[in-house]
């Protein structure tokens, strides 16, 4: 449904008025903003998804995520950019159509001081030496940190979205949901046997831990979504590996998190025990997703 503050949104008046945007008028990103401004109709308010929201446009979609996603349809990655289907203080994820089926494609914000925070993830991570702390550049690290963690996870069978390009601030991945929407997240539903999907769990954080050499950094119940009767794990940029000074803490935050939802659900589960399956307990083996490494 329209949002009806934006009923009579001009798409023109937009690159006309938002002095950020004047860049759109020099010749040569004229014509690539042109090539590309018809995939764009749900972000600009015209076409079959009139959502617009013009503080969405100028907080994502500056000149450096347009060229962004002119490389990636240009490369046959994404056909259109819909709607949003995710927003959070690093990225907003928004529904895409390709010729892959629908996708997820998550903007990274280049302007938010917020990954100054983030840092932390990625410094003393071997995969990620000669850090750069320009903030731009720390987005495009932490991007790929993602891109890589899910090709692992995947690796090891652990349910995760699917990554299938990534270029710069941009991100697209498998769409876990159905056509039209994403599945929701553990924190929105009620499910019928939280204590198994709590042992799912503790056992996909074993292998992502002794499999994977990953600690997510940040499980909970917002980060899975549920999906065909199974849980999905999402946002992994922060995950960190073993080798991390921080590691040890992360994976015990990971667990304990899990503790305090499934106790919320009226149970009384040991943390320390929970802890040691996940060090100690063997873990099985599952048959490798495609997309892994």
């Amino acid at each position: 449904m329209a949002d009806p503050d934006w009923e009579d949104f001009d798409p023109d008046a937009l690159m006309r008025s938002a002095k950020q945007h004047d860049w759109m008028s020099e010749p040569r990103f004229k014509r690539m903003f042109e090539e590309i401004e018809d995939k764009l109709q749900g972000v600009l308010g015209s076409g079959q998804y009139d959502w617009v929201d013009r503080r969405v446009f100028d907080a994502v979609f500056d000149r450096s995520t347009l060229m962004s996603l002119h490389k990636l349809m240009q490369a046959g990655e994404i056909e259109t950019v819909d709607y949003p289907i995710a927003r959070g203080k690093e990225a907003h994820v928004f529904h895409a159509t390709t010729n892959q089926g629908p996708a997820a494609v998550k903007i990274f914000h280049t302007t938010n001081a917020v990954f100054k925070s983030l840092a932390k993830y990625i410094d003393g991570d071997p995969r990620f030496g000669g850090l750069k702390r320009r903030h731009r550049e720390l987005v495009k690290i932490w991007v790929r940190k993602e891109y890589r963690n899910l090709r692992r996870m995947r690796k090891a069978g652990i349910r995760v979205p699917r990554p299938r390009a990534v270029h710069n601030n941009v991100l697209v991945m498998d769409l876990i949901g159905d056509e039209s929407e994403p599945s929701p997240r553990l924190k929105d539903i009620t499910i019928d046997d939280p204590k198994g999907v709590f042992d799912d769990l503790l056992e996909i954080l074993a292998v992502c831990w002794q499999t994977c050499d990953l600690a997510h950094a940040d499980f909970s119940e917002y980060n899975i979504l549920w999906y065909d009767g199974e849980p999905w794990v999402i946002d992994v940029g922060q995950a960190v590996v073993s080798a991390h000074p921080s590691s040890n803490e992360f994976l015990v935050r990971d667990v304990t998190r899990l503790v305090q939802w499934i106790n919320r659900q009226g149970y009384e589960v040991n943390l320390a025990d929970s802890l040691l399956r996940v060090l100690e307990e063997p873990v099985p083996t599952y048959p490798a997703l495609s997309g892994g490494d």
